[in-house]
């Protein structure tokens, strides 16, 4: 005796799996920003001092713009 898959099944298999995935990826977005937060905490209490960003380059062809 086989049983047939209807279409409200596809419906919230869909919705199902869509869900699924979305949650994956908010937790790993959430958890990736945990994770860089810590490194970042843990580079500065090594270097005793706040990181600064890079230096931007500077172009020698145009000139800064004045800030107004």
């Amino acid at each position: 005796m086989g049983t047939s898959l209807t279409p409200e099944f596809w419906k919230m298999f869909t919705v199902l799996l869509l869900g699924a995935a979305m949650v994956t990826f908010a937790l790993t977005a959430a958890l990736d920003t945990v994770y860089v937060r810590m490194q970042l905490r843990r580079a500065r209490r090594q270097r005793g001092q706040a990181p600064t960003p890079p230096p931007r380059p500077q172009s020698s062809a145009h000139p800064p713009l004045a800030r107004l």
